[in-house]
């Protein structure tokens, strides 16, 4: 490869995901001086709008397609969001960097004059409330909170589900902070309400950017100028914790890692059962801190083991 030539980044077609590939190419740039151009690939998780995200089979519906236009050499890396990433990397393939990460924590937007937030009700919505998400993980936190609100799924990118707010087809939706505030969003005439991790624990790797390329190949050294340490520490606490206990993107689980004054890594995690019969939930959430990322998410595996066993296979 010679240092003229341009790398082709592969990323879905959404806003969002053209956002964070440019947000790249433009790294690329500052960072190495090299050009770059966008290739928009499709994929499963983008033609199927009509599915809730956890009855979706299988792992990897926005990441596949572009796992295999990297492999096949039709790009040179991809953008991912982490969160969309599974844990387990095909053959071939590495994580080469994870350069950002915006605020990982969740939003409310609801409908104007409808909340009535208080220390007692941090949601603040009126009983039977209709709040839109595809997400098991929100699902399991805001029945155990809110037993008497109606879930009802979301599907679309960012735009599309606020515009579905817009609409009145719900009272509120759950979207994650980093997507509607890298979009710049006006959302002027909606209520918004940031859920505190007390509150609502993210996506394992909620907020951060990923950047896969092919293993063993000269892109892999060029990115590593954008790969951000600290983030990368917490990031794969958090992903740890998701292997171990077998999921993906539909597991009912939020974590956080935040390191601490000592260097020590501190993860909250919450895991849920979702019972769609009744509208309800149970959730256990517990925390560890330890010097590194396979410690901490081995104790919060193990605590949840002991407190929701029924969710924790052995």
């Amino acid at each position: 490869m010679t240092a003229e030539r341009t790398l082709r980044i592969g990323t879905r077609g959404s806003d969002l995901a053209l956002w964070q590939a440019r947000r790249v190419a433009g790294r690329i740039h500052e960072a190495l001086g090299r050009p770059a151009e966008l290739v928009v690939i499709a994929t499963r998780g983008d033609r199927i709008q009509d599915v809730a995200f956890h009855k979706m089979e299988g792992k990897g519906f926005f990441t596949k397609e572009l796992q295999r236009a990297l492999l096949d050499g039709e790009v040179d890396l991809v953008v991912h969001s982490l969160k969309d990433l599974p844990t387990e990397e095909p053959e071939g393939l590495v994580l080469a960097a994870i350069p950002e990460r915006a605020d990982p924590s969740d939003l409310l937007l609801a409908r104007p004059g409808l909340l009535h937030a208080g220390p007692a009700d941090p949601l603040g919505l009126p009983e039977g409330a209709v709040v839109g998400t595809s997400s098991l993980r929100r699902a399991a936190q805001v029945l155990a909170l809110r037993p008497d609100l109606t879930l009802q799924a979301l599907r679309g990118n960012v735009p599309t589900r606020v515009r579905k707010l817009r609409e009145g087809r719900y009272d509120a939706i759950l979207l994650a902070a980093a997507g509607v505030r890298r979009l710049g969003l006006d959302l002027g005439d909606l209520e918004t309400v940031e859920l505190p991790p007390e509150v609502m624990l993210p996506a394992p790797g909620q907020g951060a950017l990923a950047i896969e390329t092919r293993a063993g190949g000269p892109v892999r050294d060029l990115l590593a100028a954008l790969h951000d340490g600290e983030v990368a520490r917490c990031v794969t606490a958090e992903r740890r914790l998701l292997q171990l206990l077998g999921g993906g993107c539909h597991l009912p689980l939020g974590c956080l890692a935040t390191p601490e004054p000592d260097g020590a890594l501190r993860l909250q995690a919450v895991l849920g059962v979702v019972d769609d019969g009744v509208g309800s939930a149970r959730v256990a959430r517990v925390g560890a801190v330890g010097r590194d990322p396979e410690t901490v998410a081995a104790l919060c595996h193990t605590a949840l083991g002991e407190a929701l066993p029924e969710a924790v296979a052995p």
